[in-house]
């Protein structure tokens, strides 16, 4: 029987406090293609009335949005990052979200898990959440 560990993860409470200060979100890893859950989650969260920032590797404009290949790229002001990539690329991110200096929230969307990140992220002084949809998370409150 395999030993499942907790994911660090902020309340709800915490949670409420991030999207009411929120306004710019960088979604790593959203895809172009309508199908796919960071475009769609991407879309809802445009339409609240969020700032969405594409950071993905190929084209130009992601739901009219201009496309950036990295977080350092971004030329103004990121509160949430939102991962949709794999638990092993978290790492990297949350010192890329760390380095940038003006990032307050660390999140990863349900199924991403890495609680290496999550610990580096939250002692630079970013709230973080793990293995949980914003989509979701914004839709309940």
């Amino acid at each position: 029987m395999e030993c499942e560990f907790p994911s660090i993860n902020s309340t709800s409470n915490e949670v409420r406090e991030m999207f009411s200060k929120t306004k710019t979100i960088a979604i790593m890893g959203l895809s172009p293609d309508v199908s796919k859950a960071s475009n769609k989650v991407a879309a809802y969260l445009k339409e609240q009335g969020f700032k969405i920032v594409p950071v993905y590797p190929k084209e130009e404009e992601i739901l009219g949005e201009k496309v950036y290949r990295s977080l350092a790229e971004i030329p103004f002001p990121v509160d949430m990052v939102d991962v949709f990539r794999k638990p092993k690329a978290l790492l990297a991110i949350a010192q890329e979200s760390i380095d940038r200096g003006d990032v307050k929230f660390f999140w990863s969307q349900q199924g991403i898990v890495n609680n290496e990140a999550a610990l580096l992220a939250e002692k630079a002084g970013l709230k973080v959440v793990q293995n949980k949809c914003t989509m979701v998370e914004h839709a309940a409150l």
